[in-house]
């Protein structure tokens, strides 16, 4: 009798009705675990959370697993919508009337020692400016964030999706707000060419800043006057007059290597330093915005004390923080999910296929050779082997045998038992009397 074909495992139409995902989880409990992995401080903390909230126990390696496998799954949706934008430069949404971006670099410890620098692309709606108590202060809102683990030309690529989302090319103005580094004005240039460009002032007044120090000494009295009053002017005159002087303080010290390298850094970014201008369009004249985003996004999970992570899923877990500090979450982790269920019925398809595979040599071994062929006028013939004859099969032998009786000398017949011996002695005893 032969026996029924092993089936392998995949999922029941109903699965796909539900949206099941893989594991034992229900959709919403995958969800949650999820998010929480992206969002608590530590993976064990996140299952402990879980647990306390829903009653569902799922260990801390089960928590890695699933937070890493979703965001791996939302960094290749990203990646397939970039080639997509580029295959297909679809129109880009409307932008906002004044757009910020900006963008940066911190770094993120790897196994090993190693350490390694993660970029963050933050955009926003510029708002009119507030009275503050240090003055007129512009504020952005509606923050997006994109961060990736990889070279500066990679990420320029990469962050096409975040900016085709926000409509950055059909924005009315946009602001630029960096520290002034080589690769961010080749990220502006590829991204809105003609963005304002502003030199993050903080940066401009550290740099200011050490040249007093080189001066009047490191913290002297007088060294925080000029400081002040130096910035004053930079902030509502413009930076001609500081850079004239710096120019003068580095002819009157030849020596000082320090005063030549900071002013060599402002003199390069003289375009980017006209601060009145900028207050007067209403634009921000700082990049606090990426700043706190490099601590709210990519330190806040990725460096606490004795982190360490594999190369491999610092991206992941980008995408996620990327995805609940934009406040995202809902449009975009049915994505995640959809890919999730895809990723699952690949890999069973590819077990299969590979099953296949390794049983095809096999069967080839233990099917018969092909029949012989004739030739008839040029063409080859396949002809049948010849039928086997059927042997019959002989039926086994019904002898019934005899029952067995012992013979007249068999020791049983002359054994005692069962023999009424009280009678035999009787019988004696009568017959002698």
């Amino acid at each position: 009798m032969a026996f029924a074909r092993r089936v392998g495992p995949g999922f029941f139409p109903l699965d796909e009705e539900l949206e099941l995902l893989p594991g034992g989880l229900t959709p919403h409990l995958h969800e949650c675990l999820v998010r929480l992995g992206a969002w608590i401080p530590s993976f064990d903390a996140a299952g402990a959370l879980l647990q306390a909230l829903t009653g569902a126990y799922v260990s801390e390696p089960g928590v890695r697993r699933k937070t890493e496998a979703a965001g791996a799954a939302y960094v290749a949706w990203q990646t397939e919508e970039v080639e997509r934008i580029e295959m297909a430069l679809p129109l880009a949404p409307p932008g906002p009337a004044k757009a910020l971006l900006s963008v940066d670099g911190v770094m993120v410890p790897l196994l090993h020692g190693e350490w390694a620098e993660v970029r963050t692309l933050v955009m926003g709606e510029i708002q009119a400016p507030v009275k503050e108590k240090d003055g007129w202060v512009v504020h952005a809102d509606k923050l997006s964030y994109f961060s990736r683990l990889t070279d500066a030309d990679a990420f320029c690529r990469l962050a096409l999706v975040e900016t085709q989302r926000r409509g950055l090319e059909n924005a009315g103005q946009v602001a630029a707000v960096t520290d002034g580094a080589e690769w961010e004005q080749k990220f502006i240039d590829f991204h809105r060419e003609d963005a304002v460009r502003i030199l993050d002032f903080p940066h401009a007044a550290e740099r200011i800043s050490q040249c007093g120090a080189v001066i009047y000494g490191e913290g002297a009295p007088e060294s925080q006057a000029w400081l002040k009053q130096r910035l004053h002017a930079l902030k509502h005159e413009g930076p001609t007059q500081i850079l004239t002087e710096l120019r003068e303080l580095q002819n009157a010290h030849p020596q000082a290597s320090l005063l030549r390298e900071n002013l060599a850094y402002l003199e390069k970014r003289e375009p980017h330093m006209h601060y009145p201008t900028y207050q007067a369009e209403g634009l921000p004249l700082a990049s606090g915005a990426v700043e706190s985003g490099n601590k709210l996004v990519v330190e806040a999970r990725l460096k606490g004390a004795g982190m360490h992570w594999q190369r491999a899923h610092v991206d992941p877990m980008l995408a996620l923080r990327n995805l609940v500090c934009s406040d995202r979450w809902a449009e975009d982790w049915p994505q995640i999910a959809s890919r999730l269920r895809q990723e699952v019925a690949h890999r069973r398809a590819s077990q299969r296929a590979r099953r296949r595979a390794q049983a095809t040599p096999h069967l080839a071994e233990t099917s018969l050779p092909p029949g012989p062929t004739l030739e008839r006028e040029g063409v080859c013939q396949p002809v049948s082997p010849p039928a086997l004859p059927i042997q019959p099969i002989a039926p086994r032998p019904t002898t019934k045998k005899a029952p067995y009786r012992p013979g007249p000398d068999h020791p049983w017949r002359h054994s005692p038992i069962g023999r009424a011996r009280y009678w035999t002695d009787s019988w004696s005893r009568l017959e002698k009397t």
